[in-house]
């Protein structure tokens, strides 16, 4: 099992401590591997493995949970036997019926040191977040970066080979127990999109029309990148005969989005200082996904380029918006703690048209913070008038930016 320590050493810090350490993301992202590091860190210093409770609902073991009662049944049975306090790992939280309930007083009466995964964005409602306040800590985890990736693969460096491998399957970790093959690789991704639209999207939400939401997806991952409305997705498919409403789409966007299988990214109108409250860019919760649905085209590498940092973005706890000026897009404005950079993702600088496009937009925002535009080529790099311009491998590995 390889150790991500981007993630551990983010959760380390709070370990023994009096809050709920709140796993979310995407099925097969890692999460439940996580959890199994952490049982790893912690028996270290706590030797005592009867101590540590895990309890995984995707495995039948755990088949007679089914609500708080019988959550609290089993771990208080377990703490009354060992007379202590446990360290209680849920894997999939989700499947329990009220489980806050059961963690609350887990965590209020000093049972156990908690942590939990959940493979939905609703997991933390506004009313779970209000009965849990000030007593979780969230950390989302995303798909595998480039760099490790690189370690999943026990390879040495990055070349240009990995790379597009990695722009190609993307990173779901599960992708590295077989053979790295198209065969493989598809089928392993189609079986994991399968899985998250069954039970997260589908199961979850009691969807009947599931021919209606799979045209949905297809249209979402051939407009990776774009700009669109809820209303375009509603127009396109009345030209195929399917008529369905506004409201429609935008409660299956939302559901798709509670699954982490797609993030919608908001845009923001630089002069006008406001979100603009029609049209949004999608991006899909790992790139190998759309590879599964629709295959690889090489002419979709801007978009593909354009998800992969987005991600890499999500990773590093930025908050992203889309940039409008005048009548110009941004590709991206992150901001974190106060700070801000401003991204544009091209495929490569190949004309002087090009390089004017990227460029001449972020040249008109007339503050201090970075600037970047980065590509795949490697012809040069530097500034230009300030903006800096980087190859996208080294701007993915960069540890600052």
């Amino acid at each position: 099992m390889y150790k991500r320590n981007f993630y551990v050493d983010k959760i380390k810090p709070f370990i023994g401590k009096p809050v709920i350490k709140v796993l979310t993301g995407m099925r097969r992202v890692g999460k439940s591997s996580l959890l199994k590091l952490l049982i790893e860190e912690i028996s270290l210093n706590k030797p005592e493995k009867d101590l540590i409770l895990y309890i995984n609902m995707e495995s039948l073991q755990w088949n007679n949970i089914k609500n708080e009662k019988d959550l609290y049944d089993l771990v208080m049975a377990e703490y009354n036997k060992q007379g202590q306090m446990l360290t209680l790992f849920i894997d999939e939280v989700q499947e329990i019926e009220n489980w806050e309930k059961a963690v609350n007083s887990f965590l209020s009466d000093k049972i156990a040191d908690i942590y939990i995964t959940g493979s939905n964005a609703h997991l933390l409602s506004s009313e779970l977040a209000t009965l849990l306040s000030g007593r979780y800590i969230q950390f989302p985890v995303y798909s595998l970066s480039i760099s490790e990736y690189k370690l999943f693969r026990k390879k040495q460096e990055i070349d240009e080979e990995l790379f597009l491998e990695y722009l190609k399957f993307g990173g779901l970790p599960g992708i590295h127990h077989g053979d790295i093959t198209d065969e493989v690789v598809s089928q392993y991704l189609s079986s994991i999109f399968d899985t998250i639209l069954l039970r997260d999207v589908i199961a979850k939400n009691k969807i009947r029309n599931i021919a209606l939401l799979e045209k949905i997806v297809l249209f979402l991952l051939n407009n990776i990148g774009n700009i669109f409305s809820a209303k375009k997705v509603s127009d396109f498919l009345k030209k195929e005969q399917r008529n369905i409403g506004v409201e429609t789409v935008y409660n299956y966007l939302k559901y798709l989005e509670e699954a982490f299988l797609i993030f919608k990214v908001p845009r923001y109108d630089i002069k006008g200082k406001k979100f603009l409250e029609v049209s949004e860019k999608y991006f899909i919760g790992d790139i190998g996904l759309k590879y599964a649905r629709v295959g690889y085209d090489q002419n979709d590498i801007n978009a593909i380029l354009e998800n992969t940092v987005f991600l890499e973005l999500k990773r590093r706890g930025y908050t992203v918006f889309i940039g409008k000026l005048d009548d110009k897009e941004i590709d991206f404005i992150a901001e974190k703690k106060g700070e801000k950079i401003y991204i544009q993702v091209c495929y490569l600088l190949a004309t002087d048209d090009v390089v004017k496009r990227e460029f001449s937009v972020l040249q008109k925002v007339k503050d201090n913070y970075p600037k970047y535009v980065i590509s795949l080529d490697r012809f040069w790099s530097g500034n230009v008038e300030g903006i800096i311009r980087m190859n996208i491998q080294d701007f993915l590995q960069k540890e600052e930016w």
